[in-house]
């Protein structure tokens, strides 16, 4: 089929507001949100509902024409971008934005694949239940792809990734079969557990529609505090604390550098800092629980004072209103913000044990400030579950290009510590274009061999998502 004949096949089954042709309107679908990766696309496909996508991906798929699915193009791994030949197509979901249904009782919600993560915690929010998947991004990131890239974020140290909280999937598969895994059963022991294929897989193995997710109770009380802490060994024993005291209330426990949080207050309007003066570095945490006159907040004062006065916490500050519980998590979600306005950064998404994170972190920056002088290690993220984003901002007055092309001795050079102490290089990020040439090093022979297979007897043709994810 000719390129204009399958276009306008595409376009009689999606209609004209349902495919972008023009430069000027695909131009925001072409670029990933760091800017790494700029592609074409001789079109941006915008189906509306399941039967439009299945429609789509067999005139693709007859065509042998590549696509790539886009949720929210929020990717830190170029996972979403098509290629510079303008050969693949962009298939976003954002019109597959319905909620299609909410269960207080049992606990889960029926979404599309474009609804936003914020909009999924809102209709939760408004059956009086909570989904528990929290991630910086989330006013734009797609359910679509935060499954398809298994989310973590700052709640998995309680409720787990996006892979825990699925129990159903409907995904339309490479040949534009649709497969109607839409269950809301706690207990499935019926074969092969398919949904966990798809969640993780980056859009190379299909693409999901729509998603049966699990829900929680509602908290009814919640509290967070901002702690000053000498070095993250401090803050590992804070996490010890916390753990003992009562590790079901901890839904969050963020790590935070002070030069992390210095380039917060230098770049984002309204940040503050309510300590007394700066630290080297912060503990975000948060309690929650949905028991009514838990003296939530009673437990959080007596593990401080305790940890103030053993010299584990030098500072701390509670938020004592739902605007000051916003200002303190806004010093942690708008870290990626402020070092993007701050230069060029190479960003390293790890994750070790969690008692190794001190060490890691000692270990990562001593080995990057040897391999390049000047250069400024910014580690934060989520200590509670062992996951760092380890990011490096480059030196002052440096050319952010020739930073930029330093990347993988970078990311060799962090990586290195990461597997010495039993990590992984990519935590919730995943793969993309940035680190397939990882792969065959730490997930080669029988892994990466079964996932080639799997690859090849789901997309035999090899439309989904090219040069994403498998080397």
């Amino acid at each position: 089929m000719a390129d204009t004949e399958l276009l306008d096949a595409i376009r009689d089954v999606v209609g004209e507001r349902g495919l972008l042709t023009g430069a000027a309107d695909t131009a925001a679908y072409t670029e990933d949100w760091r800017r790494l990766y700029r592609g074409h696309t001789p079109g941006v496909i915008r189906p509306a509902d399941t039967d439009q996508l299945a429609r789509v991906v067999r005139l693709c798929a007859a065509a042998r024409a590549p696509i790539v699915p886009q949720g929210g193009n929020t990717s830190m791994v170029g996972g979403a971008t098509p290629a510079e030949d303008g050969s693949e197509f962009v298939l976003s979901l954002a019109r597959m934005a319905r909620i299609r249904d909410i269960d207080p009782l049992d606990l889960t919600m029926t979404v599309e694949a474009g609804v936003t993560l914020k909009a999924a915690q809102i209709a939760a929010a408004e059956a009086d239940c909570l989904l528990p998947l929290s991630i910086s991004s989330e006013g734009s990131a797609q359910i679509g792809g935060v499954l398809a890239t298994n989310a973590g974020g700052n709640n998995t140290v309680r409720y787990g990734n996006a892979r825990d909280l699925v129990l159903g999937l409907e995904v339309v598969l490479a040949d534009g079969t649709v497969w109607n895994g839409l269950r809301r059963l706690r207990k499935d022991n019926t074969g092969y557990c398919l949904r966990q294929l798809f969640v993780g897989s980056e859009g190379t193995l299909g693409i999901i529609a729509a998603a049966v997710l699990k829900l929680a109770p509602r908290p009814h009380e919640v509290v967070v505090a901002l702690c000053a802490v000498a070095s993250p060994e401090a803050a590992l024993k804070l996490f010890g604390r916390f753990q003992s005291h009562d590790p079901a209330a901890i839904s969050a426990f963020e790590l935070m550098s002070g030069l992390g949080t210095d380039l917060v207050l230098r770049h984002i309007e309204g940040a503050v800092l309510p300590l007394a003066s700066p630290a080297p570095n912060y503990v975000l945490v948060e309690l929650a629980t949905p028991r009514p006159d838990a003296g939530l907040r009673d437990a959080l004062e007596s593990v401080l004072e305790a940890s103030l006065a053993e010299g584990i916490v030098s500072d701390a500050v509670i938020a004592a209103s739902e605007a000051q519980r916003a200002a303190i998590w806004r010093l942690r979600e708008e870290h990626s913000e402020a070092q993007k306005r701050e230069g060029a950064s190479v960003k390293n998404d790890v994750s070790v044990p969690v008692s190794k994170v001190p060490e890691f972190v000692r270990r990562a920056t001593a080995a990057c400030e040897a391999l390049m002088p000047g250069i400024r290690a910014v580690p934060f993220g989520h200590m509670g579950d062992g996951n760092i984003h380890f990011n490096l901002a480059q030196p002052v007055d440096a050319d952010p290009a020739w930073f930029l092309a330093q990347d993988h001795a970078i990311m060799d050079t962090v990586n290195e510590v990461v597997r010495a102490l039993d990590g992984s290089f990519s935590a919730e990020h995943g793969i993309g274009k940035l680190k397939p040439y990882m792969m065959p090093d730490w997930r080669g022979g029988a892994e990466l061999a079964t996932m080639r297979r799997i690859k090849d007897a789901l997309d035999p043709l090899g439309i989904m998502n090219p040069a994403k994810v498998l080397p």
